[in-house]
C-alpha cells in the first residue's frame, strides 16, 4: 500500500466544516473564502480517494470522515501542549469541544469550568440528551462528553461522575386538580411536561408506577430552566433536577410528588490521549460533579 501523507491544514479545515456545519461558516473561522473550503475538501478527498463530507444541512462526515476530524481535535490538544510547555501559548487559542446534556448544563456544570475560563481556555459547548452524547464522540465533533453510557467509545476512557437526581415535581393548583397527592391514579389524566420527544424520563416515571404512559397528555418544553418554569407555571408535572427545585418546592411553588426519585447515572468519557489539557478539564469536571451529584 502506497504512503499517504496527510496535509494537516486539509484535515482541520474538514473539521472546521463538521464543527460549524458548513462551508460558508468555516470559511468564517478560518478567515479563508468558501471557495478555498471547497477545494481544500476535494483535494483531501482527492489524495485519500475517498467521500470525507455529506454536504447536507448540518454537514456531516462520512466514518472515514469521522476518523480525520478524531485526529484533528487531537491534533489541537498536543499542539496546545507543546506551546503551553514551551511557554509560547496563546491564551485561548485552543477552543476544546466537549458536549453536555441540557440538565448538567443549567446546573453544575457551568461552574465547573469556569475556573478554566478564567485561566484563558475557550470551549465549544454542544448540548444534546445524555443517552446520545456519546455519537458527537464517535463522529470525533468533540473530544469529551457527560454521557449516560458506562461502556467507553472506541477510543475513549471512561470515568464515573454520579447520579443527578429527579424529582417529580409539579404545581400545586395541579396537584390538587388531579389529586396527584393521594396516590398514583391522577397520573393517568394529568398532563406531563417532557424537554423533548427523546425524554423517556416522565415516560419511564409512569411505567413504574403503572400508569399507561401513553395515556396523558404532554406539553414539550425543549430548554432547561424554560422547562422548570413551565412546571412552575402549571403546564404539567415532571421530573426536575433535585439542585433545580429544591429552592421552589422550599417556597411552595413546587409540590413534591409522591413515589421514589428517579436517579440518572452519568459518565465523563474523553479520548484516550496523554493530554495535560485534556487530562486538566476532566479533572475540574469530576471535581465539580462529585460536589453535586449523588455517589454512584
Amino acid at each position: 500500500m502506497a504512503y499517504v501523507e496527510l496535509p494537516l491544514d486539509l484535515v482541520r479545515t474538514l473539521a472546521a466544516v463538521v464543527s460549524t456545519g458548513s462551508l460558508d461558516a468555516a470559511a468564517t473561522k478560518l478567515h479563508i473564502t468558501p471557495s478555498a473550503v471547497s477545494q481544500r475538501l476535494k483535494a483531501l478527498e482527492s489524495r485519500l480517494g475517498r467521500v470525507l463530507l455529506v454536504r447536507s444541512k448540518p454537514a456531516r462526515p462520512t466514518p472515514a470522515g469521522e476518523a480525520l476530524v478524531r485526529l484533528a481535535r487531537q491534533l489541537d490538544a498536543l499542539e496546545h501542549d507543546t506551546l503551553t510547555e514551551l511557554g509560547v501559548g496563546e491564551p485561548g487559542r485552543t477552543e476544546v469541544p466537549l458536549a453536555v446534556n441540557a440538565d448538567s448544563l443549567a446546573t453544575w456544570f457551568l461552574p465547573a469550568l469556569a475556573p478554566l475560563v478564567e485561566q484563558g481556555l475557550s470551549f465549544e459547548l454542544h448540548r444534546d440528551d445524555q443517552d446520545y452524547t456519546a455519537g458527537l464522540l464517535e463522529s470525533g465533533t468533540v473530544s469529551a462528553a457527560v454521557t449516560s453510557q458506562s461502556t467507553p467509545v472506541a477510543g475513549c476512557s471512561v470515568r464515573p461522575l454520579g447520579a443527578m437526581r429527579y424529582l417529580p415535581v409539579a404545581h400545586p393548583s395541579l396537584v390538587y386538580r388531579f389529586e396527584l397527592h393521594t396516590g398514583f391514579a391522577g397520573f393517568a389524566d394529568a398532563p406531563a411536561v417532557d424537554f423533548d420527544r427523546r425524554d423517556d424520563l416522565q415516560t419511564r416515571y409512569l411505567q413504574r408506577i403503572g400508569i399507561d404512559p401513553a395515556r396523558p397528555p404532554r406539553n414539550r418544553i425543549p430548554a432547561s430552566s424554560d422547562y422548570a418554569r413551565a412546571i412552575e407555571l402549571g403546564f404539567g408535572w415532571g421530573l426536575v433536577p433535585d439542585y433545580q427545585s429544591a429552592d421552589a418546592i422550599a417556597s411552595g411553588s413546587l409540590r413534591r410528588l409522591p413515589g421514589p426519585p428517579v436517579d440518572t447515572p452519568l459518565y465523563w468519557q474523553r479520548w484516550k490521549l496523554r493530554s495535560s489539557l485534556l487530562e486538566t478539564i476532566e479533572d475540574a469536571i469530576i471535581s465539580g460533579a462529585r460536589s453535586s451529584l449523588i455517589p454512584i
